[in-house]
């Protein structure tokens, strides 16, 4: 069994993608049982940090150090990845999700905030790792297949959803500290999902001679325009989800419903980040990348209007399915959009520089969260339409390079 980055396999016929599909029946399993410890932290990463914090604007600090560790780990993950092939990276994504969540229940045990934190670092190398499970199924996937491969790994955070906000009502108060047990859970996800990828075939390329091509640099890549609209609605629609659902389960708790009724919500949330994923690869081929894209960006939209509308349980559930269906859109849009627009030799450099940028404007947007949330007015509704009202300028931030995109000459988007 080989592994590695790889050539996508050539379009011969209805059989060429049989690789592919086996392929992504693994990722999907993984994207489901290890994808469920995302929601699970992301419910109480919050709560938790602001039981230990001293000041409650930092809150959410748990969530911008997974995120900022994921920044700063994906230039190496995908290095990794490059050099030693796709299973070695996300075995070590796991070995890293396993020690932040031992370092993190350690940290809960003995009330430690700073140890605390330097487990959400070590669980953000996992997250990187996770996030490349989208490219590898595109990997060796036929163009025709590529789009339909992504939105169906992605679709496995759908059983994600379900699994991980129910562990956190299973587990939470397992043992007397609070969210300890659901530390412990995380654990084992780790170590047993890790397993699942002693299954994955992806052939691994001959070692490029010394006048193989390079590819572009990563600053020419950038720079292209195609490249740079799918990077920048990328980072928009998985920043904005971010600085929305982080905030979500204080908003849920502050407001003064239950914490169930947070993880309830953060549910429905998930669902709707994952069940388009059945078809959103359709759509892309039926209608175009760029039109579900901007479908999506209007979706998030959306979901900002219904969030400021009021602070019932009605409201928060609408805004948050909106929000997962507008980020699945704008985030499977913005992948599929790059994932055609690079060749082998600079798939590693891209995909690397990509989710460097992504999660650098989700640490951005998680660290916003909580001060938007906590500490812009006395109450926590007032907190909540803070973190709406800042989605507005980085729609428009997107929108407008969707359709400035939309206006260039074929030639140079190439």
């Amino acid at each position: 069994m080989t592994d590695a980055i790889n050539t996508p396999a050539p379009d011969t016929g209805p059989t060429s993608d049989a690789a592919a599909k086996r392929n992504v029946v693994i990722l999907v399993l993984a994207q489901a049982i290890l994808g469920a410890q995302m929601p699970m932290l992301f419910t109480i990463g919050g709560l938790a940090g602001q039981s230990l914090a001293s000041n409650i604007c930092f809150a959410t600090l748990p969530i911008t150090m997974i995120v900022l560790s994921s920044m700063l780990s994906a230039t190496p993950v995908a290095a990794v990845m490059q050099r030693f092939g796709r299973r070695v990276g996300f075995m070590m994504g796991t070995a890293f999700g396993a020690a932040g969540a031992v370092v993190g229940a350690y940290a809960l045990s003995i009330a430690s905030f700073p140890l605390f934190l330097v487990g959400s670092f070590l669980t953000g190398t996992y997250m990187s790792a996770h996030g490349f499970y989208r490219f590898a199924a595109a990997d060796t996937a036929s163009d025709a297949f590529r789009p339909k491969a992504i939105s169906y790994v992605m679709a496995g955070g759908l059983a994600a959803a379900i699994i991980g906000p129910q562990l956190v009502k299973l587990t939470s108060d397992t043992f007397v500290v609070p969210f300890l047990g659901a530390y412990v859970a995380i654990i084992a996800i780790n170590l047993l999902g890790s397993l699942l990828f002693l299954f994955l075939d992806i052939p691994t390329p001959p070692k490029p001679s010394a006048d193989a091509p390079k590819g572009r640099t990563r600053w020419q890549l950038i720079t292209t325009p195609v490249i740079a609209v799918a990077v920048i609605c990328g980072m928009v629609s998985y920043a904005l989800m971010n600085l929305v659902m982080t905030s979500t389960p204080l908003a849920v708790v502050g407001c003064g419903f239950e914490q169930d009724n947070a993880a309830d919500i953060v549910t429905a949330h998930v669902l709707a980040m994952y069940i388009p994923s059945f078809f959103t690869g359709h759509l892309i081929a039926r209608f175009g990348t760029q039109k579900i894209i901007a479908a999506g960006l209007v979706i998030l939209a959306g979901a900002g209007l219904v969030a400021l509308q009021g602070v019932e349980l009605e409201n928060f559930f609408i805004a948050l399915v909106l929000l997962g269906i507008g980020w699945n859109f704008g985030f499977i849009g913005a992948t599929s959009l790059l994932a055609a627009s690079h060749t082998v030799e600079e798939r590693g450099r891209m995909q690397g520089l990509n989710d460097l940028l992504v999660f650098g404007g989700v640490t951005l947007a998680s660290l916003a969260s909580g001060g938007l949330m906590n500490c812009s007015g006395g109450e926590a509704a007032v907190g909540w339409a803070a973190v709406n009202i800042a989605m507005a300028p980085f729609l428009m931030l997107a929108g407008g390079a969707l359709i400035w995109l939309m206006f260039q000459p074929k030639e140079e988007m190439a």
